[in-house]
């Protein structure tokens, strides 16, 4: 039974949340009403610290407890995302719209100025609490035991030494297209310190990631556009450009995306090749970054291309 107020009405659950709980928006469209547990409340104080810094996120206007579940309201920033934006601006094709670049580009650095403002100095445990956050790695190489290797630990160690100068900062930790509106950045569960540039830097280079089931790529060009607004930015507030951070960056999250991947139903064969294609693509970020130092995204396979060419490589 639905016990929400008139005013409010439902728009999807919240499955990130271990205690479940679900979204609402009001009559007018102005505000959101988040409802779960513990996690959503220390999301609600991180989000509101946040704002107090400058940082582009909803304003918390109400929160507590209510029927033993944590709610939260805030200020809408709107009702599409950049990955909303870009949907419908496909018309046929796959082609990323240089509005939502540029968009990406704006609050990508408007973040990146707020974070740079609220730096501190990095050590190697912070850097390596950060990989283990924000890669996921007790949860990826607890169901890929085979990646947990002194060639993976090696790589992960070159990453923390080369971002050992780089400031950390409060991180949003899953930033891209999706959690991102043209006033501002939403979504901050699973946040924790970041190094720099590793929320805002990746938008794009991420997309692959998808397997392309999003339905659109960034083209070369416009990757390259959004990185140097984003090195302008960086440069600005740093005196140092975020480009020569991106292969590190990239390698903790292909980690991140694989978190979670490995199904627990036989029958799901399309979960199974969407395990081995996230699998797949952490091992070419690895070989990449090992033989050059560098990552280029741009030569990652598709979902479908993996799928047609391995189908689903050790299923039962």
């Amino acid at each position: 039974m639905n016990t929400q107020p008139a005013e409010w009405h439902f728009v999807k659950k919240r499955t990130a949340d271990p205690a479940g709980g679900a979204v609402y928006v009001s009559d007018d469209r102005t505000r959101y009403r988040r409802t779960g547990g513990e996690a959503l409340a220390a999301e609600a104080a991180y989000q509101r610290q946040l704002a107090e810094l400058g940082y582009p996120v909803p304003h918390i206007l109400d929160n507590g407890t209510e029927d033993s579940h944590v709610f939260v309201v805030e200020k809408s920033l709107g009702e599409h995302s950049l990955h909303d934006m870009a949907l419908e601006s496909l018309e046929g094709t796959r082609a990323l719209s240089d509005t939502v670049v540029d968009l990406a580009a704006e609050v990508g650095s408007r973040l990146l100025r707020a974070q740079a403002a609220h730096a501190v100095p990095a050590d190697l445990l912070m850097l390596r609490e950060w990989v283990r956050e924000a890669g996921w790695t007790d949860h990826v190489f607890t169901e890929n035991p085979d990646l947990d290797t002194p060639r993976v630990r090696a790589a992960l160690d070159r990453a923390v030494a080369q971002l050992a100068r780089v400031p950390m900062v409060p991180g949003h930790l899953d930033y891209g297209l999706p959690n991102v509106l043209p006033v501002g950045v939403i979504d901050w569960q699973h946040h924790g310190l970041v190094p720099l540039g590793y929320d805002t830097a990746l938008a794009l280079e991420i997309v692959p990631f998808k397997g392309g089931t999003k339905g659109y790529l960034a083209s070369p060009e416009q990757r390259h556009r959004y990185l140097e607004a984003l090195n302008e930015a960086a440069r600005a507030t740093t005196g140092k450009s975020l480009s020569q951070h991106l292969a590190p960056f990239l390698l903790v999250k292909a980690l991140f995306f694989l978190a979670l991947m490995k199904p627990t139903d036989p029958a799901r064969t399309d979960k199974y090749v969407k395990w081995h294609f996230r699998r797949h693509l952490f091992l070419e970020v690895l070989d990449q970054y090992e033989r050059t130092g560098a990552v280029d995204t741009a030569h990652f396979l598709t979902l479908d291309d993996f799928a047609a060419r391995h189908g689903a490589p050790g299923h039962p």
